[in-house]
C-alpha cells in the first residue's frame, strides 16, 4: 500500500504574540498566525500582491518554545501537517476550522530584525555546558603478541606512528557571540 503525504511548509511573518495555553492532562499548546507573501505580475504589467494567512498550532515542548522567543512581526519557517476540524456554532452551524500542526519552527529574523520583547536568549556559560557522554563499544578481541614491530617500506628505522582519531562532531561547542545561536 503506497504512503499518503500531508506536508506543510511554509514562510512567513507573525501577525500577534503567541498564545499559550495547557490542556487539562497539561499539555502546552501555542497558537499564532502566519503571513505569507506573495508578489506577481499580472499580463498586462501591474503589479499584485497576495497574504495568506495561517493558524499554525505547536504543541508541548515547540509551543513552549515557540511562546518563549516568538513575538509579533518575527519571520518564521513552519513544517507541520493540514488538519481540518468541524464544529458548531451558537446557531447550529457547522463551521471549519484548517490549521497547520508544526512539528518544526525556525527563527528566520535576524536578532537585529525582531521586535524587542524581553524573550532573549541567555546563553549558557561554559560550565554549565554539559560534558559529551561517551559512546560504549565493543572491546577489540585480544591480538596475538607481535614477534617484532613491523619495519616501514622506505627503509628507514622509525616506526610508524600510531594513527590519531579525529575529534568527534558532536561535542557541545561554547558559543562565541549572538550570531552563533541557531535562532
Amino acid at each position: 500500500m503506497a504512503k499518503d503525504l500531508n506536508k506543510v511548509m511554509l514562510t512567513g511573518h507573525l501577525g500577534a504574540d503567541p498564545e499559550m495555553r495547557y490542556t487539562a492532562q497539561g499539555s502546552a499548546v501555542t497558537t499564532f498566525r502566519v503571513a505569507s507573501g506573495r508578489a506577481w505580475k499580472s499580463s498586462d504589467g501591474s503589479q499584485h500582491d497576495d497574504t495568506e494567512w495561517f493558524r499554525v498550532v505547536a504543541w508541548d515542548k515547540l509551543g513552549e518554545i515557540c511562546n518563549q522567543y516568538l513575538t509579533k512581526g518575527t519571520r518564521v519557517y513552519v513544517e507541520g501537517r493540514l488538519q481540518t476540524r468541524k464544529w458548531q456554532d451558537q446557531n447550529g452551524q457547522d463551521r471549519y476550522s484548517t490549521e497547520v500542526i508544526a512539528n518544526d519552527m525556525i527563527i528566520l529574523s535576524s536578532r537585529q530584525d525582531r521586535p524587542s520583547g524581553g524573550n532573549d536568549y541567555e546563553a549558557p556559560m561554559e560550565d554549565e555546558i554539559p560534558a559529551p557522554v561517551p559512546t560504549r563499544r565493543a572491546a577489540p578481541a585480544p591480538a596475538a603478541a607481535p614477534a617484532a614491530a613491523p619495519r616501514p617500506a622506505n627503509g628507514s628505522s622509525r616506526a610508524a606512528a600510531p594513527a590519531t582519531r579525529a575529534p568527534s562532531r558532536n561535542v557541545p561547542q561554547a558559543i562565541d557571540n549572538d550570531e552563533d545561536l541557531p535562532f
